[in-house]
């Protein structure tokens, strides 16, 4: 197992700990994804004895390069020393009162430590110190359940989830980090248990719900919450969005199954959390919009509008930023319909003009979420799409480069207008603004100063001889 420690950093430790004459074990995810072949910077250290008398004999020794940090209310302490986070504690057993997450905390053996870990992937222990060095402690078979990719608790799964609601969003959350199954037992409990996730903060749920929407293939972590129940409990408004409906023979997509291929879509061009929001949030207005008409089908008129203004209460509830992270995801949900009407019909200028006025420098994000909401199984229907996209996206080049619109700022503001034209506060100064841009948008007027004042010439003459 030696080869298995092959950070120098190891090698202190067991010095450090033979030095104090105690015990330690690197334990957790740095030990599991030794296993998985993951790169990991975070090393948690578990000690027979005081972490934190530990965690000061290695700064010691590592000297002004480390940086220490003591939690005495804890017991614990971390030690930063270049890219590694080593986080230290005492071995120790929990116990838990009903109405908190929060454990009554006892000293204990590794054998408690172990035993109050979530899964049993997350269990394993690796020795650090002389007399156990390199020597691999695995009480619960997590090593066998990495080969068979399966989440599964040390210790009862009711006790386990029901003690600790968040782990039931870690255990998900490692299935579709890992692409792991959760053991049938485990599935149940959580079903059963899924009501406690109310006591646990909703910032601690929405950290694990943002590291699901990070993985690899966000739908498999969504499709868990669905099947578990928690989805209803801690996002009911995407949850609304599962399920069909079929009247006199016509039918409408499961928009929850179709977000979901969307955001998969995006997922596998794009980390931007934010992005992946947006497609998770791009149809969330569907059940508030549906509608049925006689012999058309389904609609969802309007559902890009009521999207976006549905985006800051979600926000709000998940406890997400309300700030330009929100208004970024709001700009993406209200127009997202709008390159897909573009590439369905002739592409005039104009309409490429105000896409490109309205988007900013996020046109290449709205774009790409445009690209991944075509989930059609038609071939035919996607290759033309794609093609109509691609007209669309070198409309939007060459109009960026002739008529710099991107992020756009009218050539002549309003106090300028007041200035040229004698003018207070009030309508007029409003209508000409307005048409000012109006020109410029739909290709009537160059994006110039000198064009500008041309055509505000004009207009205020008529405005002037109307009044």
């Amino acid at each position: 197992m030696f080869h298995f420690l092959t950070k120098s950093i190891f090698k202190v430790i067991r010095e450090c700990s033979d030095e104090l004459d105690v015990d330690a074990y690197v334990i957790g995810g740095f030990v599991r994804d030794i296993f998985l072949e993951r790169e990991s910077k975070d090393i948690d250290i578990v000690t027979i004895g005081k972490g934190i008398d530990l965690a000061a004999k290695l700064h010691q020794k590592l000297g002004e390069d480390a940086h220490i940090s003591i939690f005495k209310n804890f017991g614990t302490a971390q030690v930063k020393y270049t890219e590694l986070e080593i986080e230290f504690v005492g071995a120790r057993k929990e116990s838990y009162t009903r109405d908190s997450r929060k454990p009554i905390v006892e000293d204990g053996s590794l054998v408690d430590d172990q035993n109050r870990r979530d899964f049993t992937i997350n269990a394993l222990a690796i020795g650090v110190s002389k007399n156990n060095y390199g020597k691999l402690l695995d009480p619960f078979n997590g090593l066998e359940d990495l080969k068979s990719k399966i989440i599964r608790t040390p210790l009862s799964p009711d006790i386990t989830y029901s003690d600790d609601p968040l782990r039931m969003m870690r255990a998900i959350r490692f299935a579709a980090q890992l692409n792991f199954s959760i053991e049938e037992s485990s599935f149940q409990a959580i079903f059963k248990n899924k009501e406690r996730i109310k006591i646990v903060s909703m910032e601690r749920i929405t950290d694990e719900l943002n590291k699901i929407i990070l993985s690899p293939t966000p739908s498999v972590g969504f499709k868990l919450l669905f099947d578990t129940g928690l989805l209803n409990l801690i996002f009911p408004e995407m949850a609304k969005l599962q399920g069909t409906e079929t009247i006199k023979g016509l039918s409408h997509k499961d928009n929850f199954y179709h977000t979901l291929e969307v955001l998969d879509n995006v997922s596998k061009k794009s980390t931007n959390l934010w992005l992946r929001w947006a497609a998770i949030l791009h149809d969330i207005a569907k059940p508030a919009t549906k509608r049925f008409e006689e012999g058309h089908g389904f609609t969802f008129h309007g559902h890009e509008d009521k999207g976006a203004r549905m985006v800051p209460k979600i926000f709000t509830n998940l406890k997400l930023p309300l700030n330009e992270k929100m208004k970024y995801v709001q700009k993406l949900v209200e127009l997202h319909l709008r390159p897909i009407v573009l590439a369905k019909t002739e592409v005039s200028d104009s309409a490429v003009r105000r896409l490109l006025f309205e988007a900013g420098d996020d046109i290449d994000d709205l774009m790409l979420l445009c690209e991944s909401d075509i989930t059609t199984k038609n071939p035919n229907k996607v290759k033309r799409y794609m093609l109509n996209f691609e007209i669309v996206r070198k409309k939007l080049v060459e109009l960026e480069e002739k008529d710099k619109l991107r992020n756009w700022q009218p050539p002549i503001d309003g106090l300028e207008i007041m200035k040229l034209y004698d003018l207070s506060p009030g309508r007029e100064i409003g209508i000409l603004k307005n048409a000012l841009k109006d020109a410029i948008l739909d290709g009537l007027v160059e994006n110039t100063y000198e064009g500008a004042k041309s055509f505000l010439d004009a207009k205020f003459l008529e405005i002037k001889s109307v009044t």
